[in-house]
């Protein structure tokens, strides 16, 4: 007698790979997200390198109504970026760079360290007067949690900076520069996990 766990039944044809979003709340594209999918799991699994973890970090897919529901192809997102960061940083250990990729963990968490070091309500650059950018009060928060985690330690996940969300404000921080500055942080903590 075998212990075997019951297989999964596999999905039938044709049916959603994740919950759809219902009445008025928009979903991202089916077939977007489903060949952006495709495409990813057909590079790990060849590890071809087309796709890399950033490249799955800033994936992104046109919002429709009957589309699949956000935080569940984040959430799988989140586990595939993660997937390919283990990878990359398993071969670099695997090929004695070990110390090398430490070292750039290093000089990336740095650089984050560096920026975040200016004084509060000026760490990045300002939407116009009368353009909106993200609020720079919630910015600041998030950017002093990264500071205490890359320099004291602190707790801090990778999945709460992913979903990080700001509200808008006139003349807020600069959408652009505060989103690549979330997205060095999250590459130098899958580096070091």
């Amino acid at each position: 007698m075998t212990t075997d766990a019951p297989e999964q039944a596999a999905p039938e044809a044709g049916a959603p790979s994740f919950r759809i979003a219902t009445g008025r709340e928009r979903g991202y594209h089916r077939a977007a997200v489903d060949t952006f999918l495709a495409a990813a799991r057909e590079s790990f699994e060849s590890d071809s390198g087309e796709l890399s973890a950033e490249d799955v970090r800033i994936a992104s897919f046109p919002l429709v109504k009957g589309g699949y529901a956000i935080g569940d192809v984040d959430a799988a997102l989140g586990r595939i970026e993660d997937a390919f960061a283990a990878r990359r940083r398993e071969e670099a250990i695997r090929d004695g760079r070990a110390e090398e990729w430490v070292q750039h963990a290093r000089s990336e968490a740095q650089i984050i360290l560096d920026h975040l070091a200016r004084p509060r309500r000026q760490r990045f650059a300002r939407a116009g007067f009368l353009s909106f950018g993200y609020r720079v009060d919630e910015v600041d928060h998030v950017a002093n949690r990264i500071v205490r985690f890359l320099r004291d330690g602190d707790a801090l996940s990778v999945e709460q900076l992913r979903s990080a969300a700001f509200r808008m404000q006139r003349h807020g921080y600069r959408e652009e520069q505060v989103d690549a500055l979330l997205d060095a942080a999250i590459e130098v903590m899958l580096a070091v996990r």
